[in-house]
């Protein structure tokens, strides 16, 4: 006789019990666990590896940047100093040459004797030149500087034996007259201020402001005179008729050369040479200058020749960079024997 078929044992077999939920989420969220904690530091370390790559990068496009600001540099220095034969005005057809004297005349300036003089040389070695022309509109300056173009003025027309102007547009006194004293011809505008044929000194004294205020200087020197002329010392009347004595050589050799310059033209009395200045107008009356006159009516019905050519000679970006440069390596220089050395100043 068959046994018939539990029933229970047909319904557990067909229907499996259910897993246990709570059980299996147990274990995922531990099996989670472990792998965040690996990524968690696995992000770190990437995050370190990547910072460190950047800044290696940086530091890489920096030493680029540096090594190519030298580069420009140095490659500025060399234009500059090939761009002035580069650019100088070739061999050409009939022509007045130019070249301007503005602004402050100084060794460190446009208006040194060494552009001047260069620019002179460039001009008056032109075999189209007909004519030179200083187009003057300077307060002056340096007497040495001054003095330097005055006596290369007169070397450049004996050797060329070509004819220098002076054309002023505002402003012709000290030692812009000093040079132009020396052209053949001077032309103004009726209204340039020209002349102050003097020499200056001049500083300031804060002797009794400093007793005032308790201040003691302290200047230790080798040699009587060695603090002359400073500031903050009092000035002897040895040391005032030192001073007085320089400025009036100086002087003289000014009126020297406008003597020479000028020659019968010159109209002199107790003012000429007094420091005084005047309008163009009167500068013609003076025999200071002797014709009213721009460039273009130089050019045009002096020299006879129209078309002008500017022969000025001026400091370019980079001469300034690379003087700066070379100022700063300098004065670092001067900084370490200054602290190793008595001062020679």
């Amino acid at each position: 006789m068959t046994d018939a078929p539990d029933p229970k044992q047909n319904s557990e077999q067909n229907n499996p019990p259910a897993p246990d939920l709570w059980a299996n989420n147990a274990m995922n969220t531990e099996a989670n666990q472990t792998p965040a904690a690996g990524g968690w530091e696995r992000g770190v370390l990437e995050e370190l590896v990547l910072a460190t790559v950047r800044e290696q990068r940086a530091a890489r496009r920096w030493r680029v940047f540096i090594r190519l600001m030298w580069l420009l540099l140095f490659a500025g220095i060399a234009w500059a100093l090939f761009s002035n034969e580069l650019n100088a005005p070739s061999k050409s057809g009939p022509h007045t040459a130019v070249v301007e004297i503005k602004g402050e005349i100084a060794a460190d300036a446009d208006a040194s004797a060494e552009f001047v003089m260069a620019a002179m040389r460039s001009a008056f070695e032109d075999e189209g030149s007909q004519a030179v022309v200083l187009l003057i509109n300077s307060p002056g300056g340096s007497p040495v500087q001054a003095g330097i173009i005055n006596d290369e003025v007169v070397r450049l027309k004996q050797k060329h034996g070509k004819p220098l102007y002076a054309v002023v547009e505002e402003t012709c006194a000290s030692a812009a007259y000093y040079i132009a004293a020396a052209a053949d011809e001077i032309y103004v505008d009726k209204a340039s201020i020209v002349g102050s044929i003097g020499v200056l000194m001049d500083g300031f004294g804060f002797t009794g402001t400093m007793e005032k205020l308790g201040i003691e200087r302290r200047l230790l020197t080798a040699g009587e005179n060695k603090g002359f002329l400073d500031p903050f010392s009092p000035q002897s009347d040895q040391q005032r008729a030192l001073a007085q004595v320089m400025l009036d050589q100086i002087h003289a050799q000014f009126i020297a050369a406008v003597k020479a310059g000028r020659g019968e033209r010159l109209k002199s009395d107790e003012q000429t040479f007094s420091g005084l200045f005047w309008t163009g107008q009167q500068a013609i009356e003076r025999g200071l200058a002797d014709h009213l006159g721009s460039l273009d009516y130089v050019a045009r019905e002096v020299v006879k020749a129209e078309d002008i050519i500017d022969y000025t000679r001026r400091e370019n970006v980079a001469e300034r960079l690379a003087k700066r440069f070379g100022a700063a390596v300098g004065a670092g220089a001067v900084q370490a024997a200054r602290s190793v050395a008595p001062a020679l100043r």
